[in-house]
């Protein structure tokens, strides 16, 4: 019976070895030669096996990475793209809405209206001479935002605003000789500096009508007084009563209006 193969891959009996090997020991180191060379290439062989499968599963796992960062990108562009188009479509409208201003200019907005009229119906003196006086009011014709006060000399506005205070008064001389009649405007109390005008009446009945208008940069609040004094107690701010054909002339009359120039 035939002795076993020494080696897989040699394939040959101790007996077919002896043909050409002298004795023994050339046989058994022929056989452990090629029986460790059997042992390398199994161990190189798993060895290769396993490097193999570490290295494929390495590229799936880098596959799978670059797969899932495709399409974070691929979510992220479209993102990017639709709000990239919604910025163009916003900057599209800005350019039409440039585009209409230029061509039809936006309507001017008026600031709400205040105004008032008031007059006096009584005859208005002083007592005592160069000594400040204030006009006083008893009767509001319109009024919207600007009334009469407390006391009746104080004229108060409800807006911030510049406002008109156009004025006009009757002055009457009730004695001979010459008189003067002083007249200035108070703001919240205080005389408004370079606001006086002097009207100088001579004679018995000397009947004089004036007029006056003051622009006031006002708050919400502020009031205005009319002020005068006269260095004749004779000189007297006068009120006329109604006779045909005329009707009662008042001692003051004042218009006050705001919305200058129009646009807020």
């Amino acid at each position: 019976m035939a002795t076993a193969p020494v080696s897989r891959k040699l394939n040959l009996t101790r007996d077919q070895l002896a043909a050409f090997l002298t004795d023994q020991q050339q046989i058994r180191q022929f056989e452990l030669l090629f029986s460790t060379v059997d042992q390398l290439q199994v161990i190189t062989g798993t060895d290769f096996e396993f490097q193999a499968d570490n290295a494929a599963a390495t590229a799936n796992e880098a596959l799978a990475q670059l797969a899932y960062i495709a399409q974070e990108l691929a979510v992220n562009c479209a993102l990017a793209e639709n709000r990239a188009n919604q910025a163009l479509e916003l900057v599209d409208k800005l350019n039409k809405a440039v585009d209409g201003l230029q061509m039809t200019p936006p309507p001017r907005e008026f600031k709400r209206a205040r105004y008032g009229s008031f007059y006096d119906t009584t005859t208005q003196v002083a007592t005592v001479i160069n000594t400040a006086k204030a006009i006083t009011f008893n009767s509001t014709d319109l009024s919207n935002g600007v009334f009469i006060g407390s006391p009746t000399s104080r004229i108060i506005v409800d807006s911030e605003g510049i406002y008109n205070f156009d004025t006009s008064f009757q002055l009457d001389k009730t004695a001979g000789g010459t008189g003067i009649f002083d007249f200035w405007f108070r703001l919240n109390g205080v005389d408004v500096p370079d606001s006086c005008s002097r009207i100088r009446i001579q004679g018995n009945n000397a009947e004089i009508f004036s007029s006056l208008n003051y622009f006031f940069d006002l708050k919400a609040n502020d009031y205005v007084e009319l002020m005068f004094s006269v260095d004749d107690l004779s000189v007297e701010v006068t009120a006329f009563a109604a006779s045909a054909p005329h009707p009662l002339i008042p001692s003051i009359i004042l218009t006050v209006n705001n919305n200058i120039g129009g646009v807020q």
